[in-house]
């Protein structure tokens, strides 16, 4: 039988209860991405923010421009008006270090869980376990749109495969997590994102996954996937030649100047350019958040003495240094990360000052 001829209408509506959706306990409704993006649309100003930003960091990963990318900000995002204290502050600094830093505040929305845990502002707003989806969703792009608005380029990371459709077009540059970068689905993504793309490496340290990345995503893909309108669809991409590789540590840190080399080295033999983003938390910072600190200055110390080939470096900060836990009915302190800990913005400054220091001495070799 062709599979476009049904057979003939049974007498009655087959039940399916017995073999179908039997561990889910709700279905709700969920906002269309045209929708949101017609309560919220994208400023002319903002438009040519975003499209100028991608591209002059396009520019650094094709060696037309020497900056160093730096993507800082909170671990996770969980409230609004803190965030905008953040990006009002970190903006004064980006126009301060504009000749040598590209500047993205780092605007988390999603979380990764190792088991199970808080999924981020989207997912879960109110931080109660309401699941407020399509209020998450209006926050998320209310936010990105206040702080480009600031004139502040954003960078977020892309966890989940259908929330990309709500945000994506005010997006500079994305993330690929480490528990994602070998998700076939997540590359696809990336090969259809907008933006450029960073590959962090696999949870144990290893580069190839995420080698393998970026040659799965500058290739075309075709996937299922929801348009603007909220329909199915099949995706047909066209591949994507802005990503990256970012050392993020595993079993053991790799920011020092030998695993950059073993990073770049992997690089040339899969025929990608040789170059490396370095995120200064995680497991380079042995997960101490002050680390991070000093791991910026190690990595400072290498573009100081030449290394072109790094090309950015992610830091966790937030208003206030270190982290709590999300707990019922107690009242979260300020400024003070609910995930991974994060330095303060008082001690990002100095750090951000002497990454620019370093981009200034490696432009005088």
């Amino acid at each position: 039988m062709s599979p476009h001829v049904h057979p003939a209408t049974p007498p009655s509506t087959l039940d399916t209860t017995r073999i179908d959706d039997l561990r889910i306990g709700a279905v709700r409704p969920l906002i269309t991405p045209a929708i949101l993006q017609e309560w919220l649309p994208t400023p002319p100003a903002t438009q040519a923010l975003v499209e100028d930003s991608r591209a002059a960091i396009s520019r650094v990963l094709h060696g037309r421009d020497d900056r160093l990318v730096v993507v800082v900000g909170p671990c996770s995002i969980h409230d609004h008006d803190q965030a905008m204290d953040y990006a009002q502050r970190l903006k004064t600094q980006a126009d301060a270090l504009a000749g040598e830093l590209l500047v993205v505040m780092r605007v988390y929305f999603e979380k990764p869980r190792t088991t199970v845990g808080w999924k981020g502002y989207i997912n879960d707003p109110h931080m109660d376990g309401s699941f407020a989806i399509n209020e998450g969703l209006e926050l998320a792009r209310q936010l990105l749109l206040d702080v480009l608005a600031l004139g502040l380029p954003v960078g977020t990371e892309f966890l989940d495969l259908l929330s990309p459709q709500y945000i994506s077009d005010l997006v500079s540059w994305g993330a690929i997590g480490a528990r994602t970068t070998e998700s076939q689905s997540h590359r696809q993504l990336a090969s259809g994102l907008s933006c450029p793309v960073g590959f962090k490496n696999g949870t144990d340290g290893g580069i190839k996954v995420a080698a393998d990345a970026i040659l799965a995503a500058q290739a075309p893909h075709a996937f299922m996937g929801m348009t603007k309108m909220g329909q199915a669809a099949i995706f047909e991409t066209r591949g994507n030649q802005d990503c990256h590789v970012i050392l993020r540590g595993g079993k053991a840190p790799n920011y020092s100047a030998a695993d950059v080399q073993a990073a770049c080295d992997l690089l040339r033999a899969a025929g990608l350019r040789e170059q490396v983003m370095i995120d200064v938390s995680h497991a380079n910072s042995s997960k101490q958040h002050q680390r991070q600190i000093d791991v910026a200055a190690a990595v400072g110390a290498q573009i100081a003495a030449g290394d072109a080939r790094i090309i950015g470096v992610m830091i966790e900060s937030h208003l206030n240094e270190g982290r709590q836990d999300i707990v019922a009915g107690q009242p979260l302190k300020p400024g003070v990360s609910v995930t991974d800990a994060c330095i303060s913005f008082e001690q990002t400054v100095p750090v951000l000052h002497g990454l620019a220091e370093a981009v200034r001495a490696r432009r005088q070799r």
